[in-house]
């Protein structure tokens, strides 16, 4: 089992940034590929950013390329959402979520532990 905790949501204006971070604990992190989704309001999960278990690779959506940074801090079990140049469609919750496997997987369904998700909310 691997559990999940994320930090760093909350209330921003457009243009400005947030730091999202996911923290986990159980079974070794370095064994997971990670991926953040995010889920608005009436619209389906997307896959916004994801990172093979080493951090060699990323993969962006391109509603958030070039806005948003994943890392990775293996040695304090620790995942990073930078958002940059935030907009109002950048509104939902956000989740990160533990596949075990080197690559990331696009579908929600490829992950195997999720996070409980936190609320990033972008004024206009």
């Amino acid at each position: 089992q691997v559990q999940l905790v994320e930090s760093g949501g909350g209330l921003v204006q457009a243009g400005g940034s947030l730091r999202l971070s996911c923290a986990a604990s159980g079974r070794t992190f370095s064994n997971y590929a990670m991926g953040w989704f995010r889920q608005a309001p009436g619209k389906e999960r997307e896959l916004a950013a994801a990172i093979r278990r080493s951090g060699g690779s990323t993969y962006y959506a391109d509603s958030v390329k070039g806005r948003f940074t994943i890392s990775r801090d293996n040695a304090k079990n620790t995942v990073y959402l930078q958002m940059n140049s935030l907009k109002p469609e950048d509104t939902a919750v956000y989740s990160c979520a533990a596949r075990s496997t080197t690559n990331w997987g696009l579908r929600a369904s490829e992950y195997d532990y999720w996070g409980q998700g936190t609320q990033v909310t972008v004024s206009s």
